[in-house]
């Protein structure tokens, strides 16, 4: 799954761990979500939409072929 995570971080100034700060989780599961390795559980895909004043289907981008 491809999300925009880094793309609107990035847009705030915001460092991975100011980040991880705000959604109370740790540094490595924003690298991991920035990086495809790691899927948000839904309670953590809403904090970050709600965080980013967006949708969930806006920031993370579901290909098809993840799906098998």
């Amino acid at each position: 799954m491809h999300t925009r995570i880094q793309e609107l971080r990035k847009a705030r100034k915001m460092t991975q761990s100011e980040l991880a700060d705000h959604l109370e989780v740790t540094r490595q599961t924003i690298i991991s979500l920035e990086n495809g390795r790691y899927n948000a559980s839904l309670i953590l895909a809403h904090k970050i939409a709600k965080f980013f004043d967006s949708t969930i289907e806006e920031i993370f981008i579901f290909d098809e072929e993840d799906e098998g």
